[in-house]
């Protein structure tokens, strides 16, 4: 039933196109008005800070100048200079500290990744118990990060720790007990507690994922002769292929900036064999109080992540677009 304005309201012509009504307007606008708070909170907690870090990376801001860091005198690309020099001290530690942050972050990527899955893939048959070891398998990342690694620390002590009793007292794959939070056994324990706490999150991704493959797909092969690597490999691997690109990236993105797990695990300053990036920033910075070095190479990092981020996706998406032969 028309109201009398409806009915009095002239049609447009044919071809044309009405004027958009307020009321349209609004419901389109309302979305937008929602995310504004959202957007906001983003603005002062990321961008803002992001922008004041930038110009500090090209202040030469010490311990002189923390009560005003605005009077700082400005000293250009002198702290980029600094920090890419890798014939000085500096520049050094900095490059050791790149290298040996990109080894662990490939390796605990690629575990992360390989037991997540293999674990997902063995959770889609029907047993029982399943759900409970589910449940289990997401302890580890359900776990809030400093109660797990502070447990970590314990289990990792020289005398008393239950890494050395199994080990050294029980199975005698030591001649003496080991120092796992010095030394270069550092960088194998705090692999381990990455990979600990990483795997449960490719788990959960990968089981979701996997939701979505049809099983019709896995009946069909198994009556063509498929066996089970071969069903992995021609349908399982090749499904997940969207799936694993968002996963890389998160987990990669995620341990290399990760600073809890070190930070927690060894402390202010850590062993040279697990002085990863983000520890060698905070001690450039609060430690010996240079902060516009600190900040300059924070600047480095962000610019490095930006980079391997675009070529990653730039690389994954024309592989997925080429025509398969």
């Amino acid at each position: 039933m028309t109201t009398t304005l409806e009915r009095a309201a002239p049609k447009a012509p044919p071809g044309e196109k009405r004027p958009a009504r307020p009321g349209r307007i609004r419901r389109i606008g309302l979305p937008y008005l929602l995310l504004l708070p959202a957007l906001l909170l983003e603005l002062l907690v990321h961008l803002v800070p992001m922008a004041v870090g930038i110009v500090m990376s090209f202040k030469e801001l010490t311990q002189f100048y923390i009560r005003d860091w605005g009077s700082a005198p400005w000293s250009g690309l002198d702290n980029f200079k600094v920090s890419v020099d890798f014939d000085a001290p500096v520049g050094e530690a900095l490059l050791h500290s790149f290298l040996v942050t990109v080894a662990f972050t490939l390796l605990s990527v690629a575990l992360c990744w390989l037991i997540g899955t293999a674990a997902a893939i063995f959770m889609q048959d029907t047993f029982r118990g399943r759900g409970l070891l589910r449940a289990l398998f997401l302890v580890p990342y359900a776990l809030p990060v400093y109660a797990a690694v502070i447990t970590w620390v314990f289990m990792f002590q020289h005398d008393n720790g239950l890494v050395n009793h199994v080990l050294h007292d029980q199975l005698g794959l030591t001649d003496k007990p080991s120092f796992w939070l010095i030394g270069d056994n550092s960088f194998i324990a705090l692999l381990t507690v990455s990979v600990w706490k990483g795997w449960p999150f490719a788990f959960l991704i990968v089981m979701a994922g996997l939701q979505n493959i049809p099983r019709e797909l896995y009946e069909a092969a198994a009556l063509d002769g498929a066996g089970v690597w071969q069903q992995i490999r021609r349908i399982t691997l090749p499904s997940l292929g969207a799936v694993n690109q968002v996963l890389i990236l998160v987990l990669f993105l995620w341990t290399f900036n990760d600073f809890n797990t070190p930070y927690v695990l060894f402390g202010r300053t850590a062993p040279e064999a697990a002085d990863l990036i983000s520890v060698h920033i905070y001690q450039a910075s609060f430690v010996t109080w240079n902060f516009g070095t600190g900040s300059a190479m924070s600047v480095l990092l962000l610019l490095f992540l930006l980079l391997v981020t675009g070529a990653y996706l730039v690389l994954t998406s024309r592989g997925r677009r080429a025509p398969r032969v």
